[in-house]
């Protein structure tokens, strides 16, 4: 069972596409009410895509306040990946409208923001309902955002691999060549 909040305006911030070879690395920000219980949210990865988009809007009904944004492939081939990720929980956080009085952050890496007091929670997503439900609006709004591009470059298969490094995503890698999408800083074909 996921640990409800008993504090007021804890944010949940956690990051979506961060293992991927094409498009952005989208991050949310979840602040739920105090003793809010949901007991059907887990981390977005042990979720099917079918319960990530039932719970969606339950979350954005629920919560106090909720962002979501994009940090797109240029900027993380400019800063890397894991400055990319720390840019998009911080601005989903500058997003919300409610200032956060604590962020619980979903990894092992974070950067101070507006001298909120922090805490970085390795598989928070798995502990902590605020960041599960980031992780959801994460993946399902990047997940959206890629089978919309999917429509530009279907030979990619993006609908499907969401610019995961799949198999298939490589091959036409290989075949077709690089997008505009995709990160030039990551190693897109193996040696």
């Amino acid at each position: 069972m996921l640990k409800i909040q008993y504090a007021q305006n804890i944010a949940g911030t956690d990051e979506a596409g961060r293992g991927c070879l094409a498009g952005p690395v989208t991050a949310a920000a979840v602040i739920f009410p105090k003793y809010l219980n949901l007991p059907e949210l887990n981390d977005s990865k042990k979720l099917t895509e079918k319960q990530r988009y039932y719970l969606r809007p339950k979350i954005e009904k629920l919560a106090v306040s909720f962002a979501v944004t994009h940090v797109f492939q240029e900027e993380i081939d400019e800063i890397n990946i894991l400055n990319a990720s720390i840019k998009a929980m911080q601005l989903a956080l500058k997003k919300l409208s409610v200032q956060p009085s604590f962020i619980l952050i979903d990894g092992n890496h974070f950067k101070p923001y507006n001298d909120i007091p922090y805490e970085c929670v390795i598989k928070g997503d798995e502990k902590y309902q605020n960041i599960a439900a980031a992780s959801i609006l994460a993946k399902t709004y990047r997940d959206e955002f890629m089978i919309n591009l999917d429509l530009k470059f279907p030979k990619y298969s993006w609908k499907k691999n969401k610019g995961y490094p799949t198999k298939e995503h490589r091959e036409a890698i290989k075949n077709h060549g690089v997008t505009c999408h995709h990160r030039k800083s990551f190693q897109l074909l193996p040696n």
